[in-house]
C-alpha cells in the first residue's frame, strides 16, 4: 500500500544546504589549510557562495593562524571554526581557549610577518575579538560582504572580456 504523502509539505530546494557550520580542528598552523578547504567546501554548497571564496579563505587563515601560533592555551586543546551565511553577509569565526585579544599593530613594508590583522582590519567589513559564551578562552570574527563587482550574469548576457 502506498504511502500518504498528502500531508507531507514539500521541501524547499535550498532546506537541505547547511546555513551554519562548525568542526573542531588541531590547534596547530598546520591546520589552517583544513581550515581554508572546509570553508571553501561550505561555500561551494551556498547559492552564490562564490561571491565570498577568496576573501573568506584569506581571512579564515589569518585569524585562523593567529590561534594556533599566538594563543596561550594548552597544546591538546581544539581550534573551533563556524561559518554562517546571515542574509548577504557571510560570518567565519574562529574558538580558541587561550586568554589575550589580537590586536592590530603598526608594520612596515619590510616586515616579513606579524600583517594578519592589518589584511582581516581592511578586507572584512567588520571583525572583532570577544569572550566565549562558556567563558573559556575567546572568539575572533569576521563579516564578510559579497566580493565588489560581483554581478550574476544570464545566459543571454555576453562576457566583457572573452579570454580563450
Amino acid at each position: 500500500m502506498p504511502k500518504n504523502r498528502a500531508n507531507r509539505r514539500p521541501l524547499h530546494p535550498d532546506s537541505r544546504r547547511p546555513r551554519a557550520f562548525a568542526a573542531r580542528l588541531d590547534s596547530r598552523p598546520g591546520s589552517t589549510p583544513l581550515a581554508r578547504l572546509m570553508l571553501r567546501a561550505y561555500l561551494a554548497g551556498m547559492p552564490r557562495g562564490e561571491r565570498y571564496a577568496d576573501i573568506a579563505e584569506l581571512l579564515l587563515g589569518e585569524l585562523f593562524a593567529n590561534a594556533a601560533r599566538h594563543s596561550d592555551a594548552p597544546p591538546d586543546r581544539m581550534v573551533e571554526i563556524r561559518f554562517a551565511l546571515i542574509t548577504d553577509r557571510l560570518r567565519i569565526e574562529v574558538h580558541d581557549a587561550g586568554g589575550g585579544r589580537p590586536t592590530v599593530r603598526p608594520s612596515s613594508a619590510d616586515d616579513e610577518s606579524g600583517r594578519g590583522l592589518l589584511l582581516v582590519d581592511e578586507l572584512a567589513e567588520r571583525w572583532g575579538c570577544c569572550p566565549r559564551a562558556a567563558g573559556v578562552g575567546k572568539l575572533a570574527w569576521a563579516l564578510i560582504a559579497p566580493a565588489p563587482g560581483f554581478t550574476e550574469r544570464g545566459f543571454d548576457q555576453a562576457p566583457d572580456v572573452l579570454a580563450v
